[in-house]
């Protein structure tokens, strides 16, 4: 017993000291500024990636306008963009009153970027539908609706905070957003998924099978656990205090949390889908209308 005792008082002690040490990271201005600018640097390198990409595209085939992939890579652009100018100047957004001028800041960007992939599950079921011979004149209208919904629903939210801050308010203003995060995920897993099984039942000998196989699987994955960290994340920053995402309380959580939510996930993306649309008179490529 004696030495369980000491055991556990020598755990307890390294438990402390781990605390100690992130508590000192956290509170210091030091470590907080090279947290948000790491940050920033990261969201401009992925912005800039992006587009790079989209001018590749552009002069690969000008012709086609503002087609799918262009639109993908520049709201990957916008939403990564918006991100590194934030974290350059987090101290400043810190001081913005009222406190949900913060929160818009810091959710805006997180609701274009549900566009930008949504964008990408709307491309897969089109491509889904097509090849079973199944009509695809609700799917644009439906991508729609949904996007103007949600915005819809997270502004009325914003305006209520604004006028009237409830912290009621403010936690269902998460779990919000942690739902349509959730639903992301599904999107990815229902249409992902029944693309990949698609492709795999086509014939061996098809002309790039396996390599768009690779394609949606790593994507479908990639984004599907994306969305699905961010609404656990966004439930534990709805309900537990040592979980707040606010910008300068928890630095280390947000490096974190930024970096398996969008960051990575950005980046493995737009290196997956860096191939080059096929030029002038391959009619499979198409513009949105």
């Amino acid at each position: 017993m004696g030495k369980d005792s000491v055991a556990a008082a020598v755990a307890m002690v390294e438990l402390t000291d781990a605390f100690s040490w992130w508590q000192d990271m956290n509170d210091s201005p030091v470590w907080q500024d090279r947290i948000f600018y790491t940050l920033a640097v990261l969201y401009g390198l992925v912005a800039t990636v992006a587009l790079v990409q989209l001018g590749r595209i552009q002069l690969r085939v000008p012709e086609y306008g503002w087609t799918t992939q262009k639109v993908f890579h520049f709201l990957n652009f916008l939403v990564n963009g918006v991100r590194c100018v934030v974290f350059i100047f987090f101290r400043n957004v810190e001081r913005l009153k009222p406190e949900i001028v913060q929160h818009i800041l810091l959710d805006v960007p997180s609701l274009a970027f549900f566009t930008t992939y949504a964008l990408l599950v709307l491309f897969w079921a089109e491509i889904y539908y097509q090849a079973r011979a199944v009509s695809t004149d609700g799917l644009k209208p439906s991508f729609y609706i949904i996007n103007i919904v949600v915005y819809v629903v997270q502004i009325s939210l914003w305006l209520i905070l604004w006028w009237k801050p409830i912290s009621g308010l403010l936690i269902l203003s998460k779990l919000f957003f942690a739902g349509v995060s959730f639903f992301a995920a599904l999107g990815f897993l229902l249409y992902g998924g029944r693309l990949f099984l698609m492709l795999q039942r086509f014939p061996v000998e098809s002309k790039g099978r396996r390599k768009k196989l690779q394609e949606v699987g790593y994507v479908t994955t990639i984004c599907f656990l994306c969305f699905l960290v961010r609404c656990i994340m966004m439930c534990f920053n709805a309900f537990d205090k040592n979980a707040n995402l606010d910008i300068l309380d928890h630095p280390i959580l947000n490096f974190i949390y930024y970096l398996l939510v969008e960051i990575l996930p950005s980046s493995l993306v737009l290196f997956i889908l860096r191939k080059l649309p096929p030029k002038r008179g391959i009619t499979q490529y198409h513009p949105i209308r």
